[in-house]
């Protein structure tokens, strides 16, 4: 028996592995069907076949932020700048539930014409819905997260994109990890079930530092993980790097898997923007949450995170229909329910 298969028996028993058996996996080019198939067992037998639909609206892409792989940075000059109104916002959540989603994501840069009070005006017209409600707006203070989760906001999605903290430091000016890990505390802290998340390839990123940030999401029990490939961006100061594979974030994907079995992963559309079979094969390697976009008209395209984002000219009724089709294909079922995790203490950070 091999190493590798070895290292993917003692994951499927135990779902811990220390950091040389991660950096052993990802590198890996033999035994790759394996992982994803022990990912898939593990993914079958802790939160079944079960696929959940969470309606992402992005209502701003305005952001003080200054990432540098990131489109809606605030020196891209190249950009259509749109916000939405608390309204607006609250009719693209009914929309969502008509097509029968039981989540919605509310997704923006860091915008400060959002205030506490405008965003709690949504929160609470949402949650009237009778929808789940996971919120994706980046660096808050703990008494905002507070407000928040008072007004009746469920999960919050704040990616890590990578531990390292030279790495983050370079990509992330003005800003530090170490604030970053603050917040993820401060949601924990409040109640929220927590997502996190990376891109995988990024300038500078090892095998090694992959490692230590899949055994960070263990670390704190994160009860929701996107991960996704870098796609450099040609309006950013990395649009000449060379950007992440298709099969590396499907690696990191399904090892997440292993170490988290009941988590919620999505199968992300960074995926199929390098695949055009992406989500469905990630659902097939660990992955059990799909987000498609509920965001109508030229904001769909206006959202540029990277470029060739998957169905931007597409409508939410037809990313409903197609992303169904998707499912049924592979035998799996969507979930009738909002697919809450039960959340643990957050662990040393």
């Amino acid at each position: 028996m091999s190493d590798i298969i070895e290292i993917l028996n003692k994951a499927e028993r135990l779902h811990q592995l220390e950091k040389p058996e991660i950096v052993a996996l990802l590198a890996n080019r033999v035994e790759v069907a394996e992982l994803f198939g022990v990912a898939d067992r593990i993914r079958q037998r802790y939160v079944g076949d079960e696929v959940h639909l969470r309606g992402l609206i992005e209502f701003s892409n305005i952001c003080k932020q200054n990432c540098l792989y990131c489109g809606l940075r605030r020196d891209n000059q190249d950009i259509k700048r749109y916000r939405l109104e608390p309204e607006a916002v609250i009719e693209l959540a009914a929309k969502a539930k008509s097509y029968g989603y039981k989540t919605v994501v509310l997704q923006s840069g860091e915008d400060v014409y959002y205030t506490v009070e405008r965003l709690q005006t949504v929160i609470h017209g949402i949650k009237d819905l009778g929808l789940a409600l996971t919120l994706s707006l980046g660096e808050k203070t703990r008494e905002e997260y507070r407000a928040y989760r008072e007004a009746g906001a469920d999960r919050y999605l704040l990616r890590i994109e990578t531990t390292d903290r030279q790495v983050y430091d370079q990509l992330h000016p003005g800003m530090s990890l170490a604030n970053r890990l603050r917040c993820l505390r401060d949601l924990r802290d409040l109640g929220y079930e927590v997502g996190t998340g990376i891109m995988v390839g990024l300038p500078g990123q090892s095998l090694e530092s992959l490692a230590e940030d899949i055994l960070f999401f263990k670390a704190i029990d994160a009860d929701m993980i996107g991960l996704g490939p870098f796609i450099p961006n040609p309006a950013t100061p990395l649009r000449a790097a060379v950007g992440g594979t298709f099969e590396l974030a499907l690696k990191v994907m399904a090892i997440t898997r292993l170490l988290l079995p009941d988590s919620n992963i999505p199968a992300t559309t960074a995926m199929e923007t390098l695949n055009k079979q992406g989500r469905t094969i990630a659902l097939q390697s660990g992955a059990n949450v799909v987000m498609p976009n509920v965001t109508e008209g030229e904001y769909r395209q206006l959202y540029m995170l990277y470029p060739g984002k998957i169905c931007i000219n597409d409508t939410p009724a037809h990313c409903r229909q197609c992303i169904g089709g998707k499912i049924a294909a592979i035998n799996r079922t969507i979930a009738q329910h909002a697919g809450f995790r039960n959340g643990k203490n957050l662990g040393q950070l």
